[in-house]
């Protein structure tokens, strides 16, 4: 995005005297007068530093920062960074001119997906619920979904995005370690979770794996790439701790997407796909027998046939296509799964319960309508991700190493996601969108570069 120009601060400047002045005359107070001054300033630093804003909005949203890190909580930081964030983005997108939008086959689906969605709550089962989640979260997933692409346009904001994601997910592992050291906030007597006391997302271990692995795809690519220098060594730390983390949560979606992101990272590197297999099935064993899963208090060992939290899902799964036949067009609505279980499960042993399954909630919540078109949106994904590395290996040194480290990562992390959400309720949540929207970037960037290099050339 490019700077402000000398005749924006001229304006910026000469608003600041105005403002100062009139302050003056209407209330000699010097603290008044100082907060006034502020207020510009602050907006030009908040129009200059868009990206920055939008990408830390993202970081605390996402990964939840001032949850895990309980001295932020009370500063608003989310608040803060959404307010800047809206400001700066309608100034560029409706004043400045400067954020220059496209648009990608993947958005039309995803955009397609949220007119269901949107629909859905017309005619959701409980039309409060629905619309208090869009309202709280939702909108703000679509908001950045379509911003993100536009404003990550370059090979140097995807890098700086990238560092951002894997600084964040190292805190958020180093915290998830300290709890578990320390025997804060677990349940079931040995998960580790973060935030639980105030109700926060990672206070769940599974959505918390789901959180950990996002940014242990991006780690352990740096870590992979060669000529990356110190960011090798912050790969390598990132990784070991955030898959120490993911091992303490006990979360088997969690470990089965993290063996997912190093079995993409092994098709590159290993030749044999026997070897690889064979590996991946040793490596999921012991990871499995590391994590302690079958000493879990719910889903381990102790339990004889198919254990409970097997079998919870079992009638979860089986709840959520009811609710699909019943409304085939709309579902019951966006995060409606859980107060409608009751109705519709086979089994109640009193309580409500999540669906554990991103494919299964969407058919909840959407419908078959809207589980189709989101398949198409996860296999259109996939499919610009295959031609990013395409692009990628047709023209190695035309891109930077970090340009391949980031479209790999974004490949491994899209196809763990995919993985791990077989289990974890995520449909509906920040890490698809997040890495939609990094796949989009990618590819538009990538494109560019090539073609800039095509130009030259001839």
């Amino acid at each position: 995005m490019r700077q402000a120009t000398p005749s924006f601060h001229l304006f910026i400047i000469l608003s600041v005297s105005v403002l100062i002045a009139a302050g003056w005359l209407f209330s000699p107070n010097p603290r008044f007068i100082f907060m006034l001054s502020i207020v510009p300033l602050g907006a030009l630093f908040v129009i200059n530093q868009t990206f920055w804003m939008v990408s830390l909005f993202v970081m605390f949203s996402f990964f939840r920062i001032h949850e895990a890190l309980p001295v932020l909580y009370n500063l608003r930081i989310p608040l803060l960074l959404s307010l800047g964030s809206l400001s700066a983005l309608c100034w560029h997108l409706l004043i400045s001119k400067q954020l220059k939008p496209y648009w990608h086959p993947a958005l039309s689906w995803m955009s397609l997906f949220w007119l269901i969605v949107i629909l859905g709550v017309l005619f959701a089962s409980n039309r409060g619920i629905a619309l208090e989640y869009v309202k709280s979260t939702y909108w703000k997933i679509m908001l950045m979904s379509l911003i993100i692409p536009w404003l990550v346009n370059t090979s140097i904001n995807l890098k700086r995005l990238s560092l951002l994601i894997v600084w964040s997910g190292l805190i958020v592992a180093f915290v998830a370690l300290n709890n578990s050291v320390n025997g804060i906030g677990l349940v079931e007597g040995s998960r580790v979770t973060i935030g639980r006391e105030f109700g926060s997302m990672l206070g769940d271990p599974n959505d918390l794996s789901l959180v950990l692995m996002f940014p242990l795809a991006f780690s352990f690519s740096f870590m992979m790439t060669k000529s990356l220098g110190i960011v090798r060594i912050l790969g390598l730390i990132c990784t070991i701790a955030a898959f120490l983390a993911v091992i303490e949560t006990q979360s088997r979606g969690g470990l089965l997407g993290c063996v997912a992101v190093l079995g993409m990272f092994g098709l590159k590197y290993i030749r044999s796909k026997t070897l690889l297999f064979l590996i991946g099935i040793v490596a999921t064993i012991v990871l499995f027998a590391v994590a302690g899963v079958s000493d879990r208090q719910s889903g381990g060992a102790a339990e004889e046939g198919i254990d409970a939290s097997a079998m919870g899902r079992l009638y979860a799964w089986e709840a959520a296509f009811k609710m699909a036949l019943e409304r085939p067009l709309t579902g019951v609505g966006i995060d409606n799964f859980y107060a409608n279980y009751f109705y519709y499960t086979p089994h109640w042993d009193g309580l409500n319960h999540a669906v554990h399954s991103t494919w299964f909630g969407v058919l909840a919540e959407t419908g078959f309508v809207g589980l189709a078109i989101f398949s198409c949106f996860i296999v259109c994904l996939l499919r610009t991700c295959r031609k990013s590395i395409q692009l990628l290996e047709t023209s190695p040194t035309t891109f930077s190493p970090y340009m391949h480290a980031i479209t790999y990562a974004v490949f491994a992390g899209l196809v763990g996601t995919i993985v791990s959400s077989t289990f974890l309720t995520q449909g509906f949540n920040w890490p698809i969108y997040i890495l939609a929207a990094l796949t989009i970037a990618c590819h538009h960037v990538i494109q560019i570069d090539s073609q800039n290099k095509n130009h030259h050339q001839t």
